[in-house]
């Protein structure tokens, strides 16, 4: 049987089923909208149902499903789990996308969402994940995928101690979750961006789009944008990145070059 090489082929995304938590707005919905547009049904996951609304308005194929819940209550995860297992019986992907940046005052809730809310959205799916395995609607394993952030790496707590801390936490909880979970072939991969459109980023790129950004800040003169976060998420969700497992994706035009950091 010949092998196709054909980016079609290779990205292909059609008729996986994904859940994006976060998937309402800013990076979250970007990942959600690539999915959808490219084939898959993909549940966004949220506390605001306004925003959760306008995130299912902007489907190409009428497939981005809303569910209301907040990741760091286990009992919204586990309806949300729920809900997907009769509609579906399944699942290929779980993105898990939900920060928030908080003052130093803030570690622990800022520690709540950021960590323990992506680990406790990956236990409510494993037995999902793994029926996504036996189901063999793609040819690739089923996957789970943090959201981290370049602040995991970055020397210089742009963003504040504690959303830096909680970064460099879950990045490695996925590195363990990479390793633990080898025996139910379910996959782990973190993607690490940069400066991208989101509510906490925004008062940032108002200013830059006055003054433009220098070579000696982002390498690539520019934030990035959703073709750059569609073509990370749709190469780790789609055959192309069937091989990969335990990976840090960093897409941040270069700006950890030009920074103090460890990667």
């Amino acid at each position: 049987m010949s092998t196709s090489i054909q980016s079609g082929d290779l990205f292909d995304v059609k008729g996986l089923i994904a859940f994006v938590t976060g998937g309402a707005t800013g990076i979250g919905l970007l990942i959600a909208q690539a999915l959808e547009a490219n084939g898959a049904i993909v549940y966004i996951f949220g506390r605001r149902q306004q925003s959760l609304d306008q995130a299912v308005r902007t489907s190409k194929n009428g497939n981005i499903h809303a569910i209301q819940g907040d990741v760091t209550n286990k009992a919204d995860l586990e309806r949300a789990a729920k809900q997907i297992q009769s509609a579906h019986g399944y699942i290929n992907i779980v993105v898990t996308e939900a920060s928030v940046e908080l003052g130093a005052e803030d570690f622990t809730h800022t520690f709540a969402v950021n960590a323990t809310g992506a680990f406790n959205t990956v236990a409510a799916f494993l037995q999902l994940l793994d029926q996504g395995n036996k189901q063999g609607n793609i040819s690739q394993k089923s996957q789970v995928v943090v959201t981290s952030s370049i602040g995991a790496f970055n020397r210089r707590p742009g963003l504040g101690y504690s959303y830096s801390a909680s970064k460099a936490a879950v990045t490695h909880i996925f590195k363990q979750l990479a390793t633990t979970l080898v025996p139910y072939d379910i996959r782990a991969n973190i993607i690490a961006p940069g400066f991208y459109p989101s509510e906490l980023t925004i008062k940032t790129l108002e200013e830059r789009e006055k003054t433009g950004w220098s070579k000696s800040e982002v390498p690539a003169e520019r934030a990035g944008d959703a073709q750059d976060i569609a073509g990370s998420v749709l190469y780790l969700a789609s055959r192309a990145g069937s091989y990969v497992n335990g990976n840090v994706l960093v897409t941040d035009g270069g700006r950890l070059g030009v920074f103090p950091a460890t990667y």
